[in-house]
């Protein structure tokens, strides 16, 4: 974090600043800015969050052991530190977000970039980080830090020599979004796709679509609004960007975008298409699996010619891209047998997305096997949606079917009720029967996707998978 005194910190998050030891309010502090008591360093500042299954606050005392010279709690702890007691940790960690972004932005050239979609945001914030560093100081999110916590935490690593701020944004509730964007006010909004995941939590697509365009609404009225125009609900959010002034800049296959992909072919060894943009066309040959990463790189190469990065070196930086990130289209095991560990998250699309791939990138003489659990918060069309993709994996030909847990039970039944059966399709209790089970089935030749969601915990699977044939 920039350096700040107490003082500024306290007025920051509006609370009550209670010294310790030789701290006065003049007292400068600079250090990480985190609620986890593992990651503090000297200098660092703790927020005490209170959770379902345990309280922050517990941990004040090994944060201060590790180094922490602030802590900002919801009451008073008795440990020597100093301590700013607001009434919620949580908001009180935006509230810092957002006036260090502000004093960033007031003091450089920093420019802000928000990213959302029920798929793609993480991989397309690699994505644009790799293309961004190399112009200038750039911070994005670890993992998947886009949440109430995740993207402050983010926001909270700005320097003064910050150049660029990459902020994925996922969507918890309505507002969510909202709140979030309206921390940093992006330059640049990019909208990737509006889909099933987590549609359960908001009551229907429509409503999803109204939370991912909260983006659109947060950005800066001088601002650019990049937009996926090849799902029509993204698109449609071009009306918003332009009654609030907004540029837009549109990417997709559709040849109304901006930006767009050409020629798309898929392969064991990567994705390769043609990019055209500003009246020119540059070959890609992405390494990261999957035709649907091609809208993720779609994006971020639109984001950065936003930022004034030539189209040639956005390409050329995304070919040095290995893998979108752990646990997505991660490529382990050995020639003879090769897994792909998707499983880090999963929706109808992204499942879909997958399936497809692998059938793809498998040879005539090779087998498609494919390891699924369960997709989550899906709400009513939970049982609907498992159905569909157990259909899609028979007519993908998918040769071995392996369904994971109780929860993806329906899955499995759909694919058997279209022809999948004489052990072409399993159902198995748990990871560790799914293991026992694929050590022996699986042989020389096969292309094995193991996909769920997180929840699920497949990932675990894919790895111990990896493992046995690395």
């Amino acid at each position: 974090m920039i350096a700040l005194t107490l003082a500024e910190i306290t007025a920051a998050v509006g609370g009550d600043l209670r010294v310790a030891g030789e701290h006065t309010a003049a007292t400068v502090v600079d250090g990480v800015v985190d609620t986890d008591s593992r990651n503090m360093v000297p200098g660092s500042i703790f927020v005490a969050k209170p959770g379902a299954e345990t309280d922050g606050h517990r941990f004040v005392g090994a944060a201060v052991e590790a180094g922490a010279a602030l802590a900002i709690v919801e009451h008073v702890v008795d440990v020597a530190v100093s301590q700013i007691i607001v009434p919620d940790a949580v908001a009180a960690l935006g509230a810092l977000a957002k006036d260090v972004v502000a004093r960033v932005r007031a003091g450089g050239d920093l420019r802000i970039v928000g990213i959302t979609g029920s798929n793609g945001k993480t991989t397309t914030k690699n994505f644009l980080a790799r293309i961004l560093e190399d112009e200038g100081e750039t911070v994005a999110p670890v993992n998947s830090f886009n949440n109430e916590v995740g993207a402050p935490v983010t926001m909270l690593r700005l320097t003064h020599s910050t150049r660029f701020l990459v902020s994925e944004f996922g969507a918890a509730a309505p507002g969510s979004i909202a709140h979030l964007a309206g921390l940093v006010e992006p330059d640049v909004a990019v909208v990737l796709m509006v889909g099933l995941a987590h549609a359960g939590g908001f009551g229907g697509i429509e409503e999803t679509a109204k939370a991912k365009a909260e983006l659109v609404a947060a950005a800066k009225t001088s601002g650019t609004a990049v937009l996926n125009i090849d799902d029509a609900r993204v698109a449609a959010m071009q009306q918003l960007a332009r009654d609030r002034g907004l540029r837009v800049v549109g990417f997709g296959q559709s040849s109304a975008a901006d930006v767009q992909a050409h020629d798309i072919v898929v392969t064991a060894s990567g994705t390769t298409c043609e990019i055209e943009a500003g009246g020119e066309r540059i070959p890609l040959h992405l390494r990261v699996l999957g035709a649907h990463h091609i809208t993720n790189a779609l994006a971020a190469i639109a984001a950065a010619g936003v930022l004034g990065v030539p189209l040639a070196d956005a390409v050329a930086r995304l070919e040095t891209v290995e893998i979108a990130e752990r646990w997505r289209m991660q490529p382990l095991g050995n020639d003879r047998v090769r897994i792909i560990n998707d499983a880090y998250n999963a929706s109808p699309d992204s499942m879909a997305a997958a399936l497809r791939t692998l059938a793809q990138i498998t040879a005539p003489e090779e087998r498609t096997v494919a390891v699924l659990g369960a997709m989550s918060e899906l709400g009513e069309a939970a049982g609907e949606e498992h159905d569909r993709i157990g259909l899609l994996a028979v007519r993908l030909n998918i040769q071995r079917i392996v369904v994971v847990g109780p929860e993806a039970r329906r899955l499995y039944l759909s694919a058997v009720g279209e022809g999948s059966w004489d052990s072409e399709a399993v159902h198995l209790p748990d990871q560790d029967a799914a293991f026992e089970y694929l050590r022996t089935e699986l042989r020389d030749g096969d292309r094995v996707l193991v996909k769920s969601s997180n929840s699920v915990g497949l990932r675990h699977l894919g790895d111990r998978l990896g493992e046995l044939f690395s």
